[in-house]
């Protein structure tokens, strides 16, 4: 299998050369988690593996609850399917709150002490399924004589969200809001650890093979013990394949669709396409990814053509349409200008928008 191949494969496993989805649940349950720090980008990162979607369905989702947005992996905010919350958070966090444990105590002055009480004011502001806006939040700490001053307030809201406490619940016009989890996701199932390990090697090697073991321990932040033992669980389900001497997994060796034009999708920043791999060379040649107008492939919104990162993009809402201004890293053919035009469409018809090209 070559650098092309994979990249192939993982358009068609990540379900972006392929969007059979419906719900955005199905889409989040299929990758496992989908990166979302960047609020906007990570709707599009559901909708554009979804048949006919659109900004405001993914945001139903959320509003509907099937869809959580929290800090379940790596210390970043995730969307996870609302069955998968708990356990993915048992699984994935405590190596996460462990070791930020002793920056929290020096830095912002948060020993157990704190927590607690900080746990005990924000039950009371939120039991009976209110929502509060980060403001707020910070207020209730405040009128309970806990400081949220600097980033202190936010480091409470991350930790007792890495706990389980709180999550993310429907926006509120623009402000984001925070409400109890045991109350959002009523219905998250636990599993035991050798399950869950099972589970996620799984869901990760289906969705986003051909993958090494190394990938798959940067994605979900486990350790190696941890990864080769959800690996060896699902090793009967997978297909094992050596590329450039690395042994890569994946669902299944079925050919991947080859176009005679050029198709270009528009990703957004943190998609994860790029940013679930530790080594992205098969879709981001090394040379771009130096480039600081690359944003490393990960931090910026790129131009995929063919299974490669070519370029970035950025979006800027006028009124009644948004303008899609590319920045290639190279001149683009006149086919692959087309495939791009016709993926800005997609992006506009996601916001329900027209797509001007500058």
């Amino acid at each position: 299998m070559t650098p092309l191949n994979v990249a192939r494969h993982r358009l068609t496993n990540q379900h972006i050369a392929s969007t059979t989805f419906e719900k955005p649940s199905d889409v989040v349950r299929w990758l496992g988690a989908v990166q979302a720090q960047d609020y906007l980008g990570s709707l599009w990162a559901i909708g554009l593996r979804m048949q006919n979607a659109t900004e405001e369905a993914i945001e139903q989702a959320l509003a509907h609850r099937t869809i959580i947005r929290t800090w379940p992996m790596r210390g970043t905010l995730h969307f996870v399917a609302a069955a998968d919350v708990r356990w993915m958070l048992e699984l994935m966090t405590p190596r996460v709150v462990a070791g930020h444990t002793r920056r929290l105590q020096q830095q912002f002055d948060l020993d157990d002490a704190v927590l607690a009480r900080s746990r005990e004011v924000f039950v009371r502001a939120l039991q009976g399924g209110k929502q509060l806006a980060r403001n707020a939040m910070y207020q209730a700490l405040e009128a309970a004589h806990i400081s949220a001053a600097g980033q202190r307030g936010l480091h409470i809201l991350w930790r007792l969200a890495q706990e389980g406490l709180l999550c993310f619940g429907a926006r509120e016009g623009k402000q984001q809001t925070f409400v109890l989890l045991d109350e959002w996701a009523p219905n998250a199932k636990r599993l035991e650890r050798d399950e869950a390990l099972a589970e996620l090697a799984q869901r990760y090697f289906t969705s986003h093979g051909p993958a090494t073991v190394q990938d798959f321990m940067w994605w979900s932040g486990l350790v190696a013990t941890e990864a080769l033992a959800g690996l060896e669980m699902v090793k009967p389900h997978l297909v094992q394949e050596v590329i450039d001497g690395q042994t890569h997994w994946l669902s299944s060796l079925r050919p991947t669709a080859t176009d005679a034009s050029p198709t270009a999708y528009l990703l957004p920043a943190y998609d994860e396409y790029t940013v679930a791999y530790k080594d992205r060379s098969a879709v981001l040649n090394p040379v771009y990814a130096k480039r600081a107008d690359s944003g490393y492939g990960i931090s910026s919104p790129t131009i995929v053509i063919d299974g490669q990162v070519v370029g970035t993009w950025k979006r800027t809402l006028k009124k009644g349409s948004v303008v899609i201004t590319p920045s290639p890293f190279t001149v683009l053919k006149k086919a692959e200008k087309h495939a791009f035009t016709l993926a800005a469409r997609q992006y506009g018809a996601f916001l329900k928008l027209p797509a001007v090209l500058a």
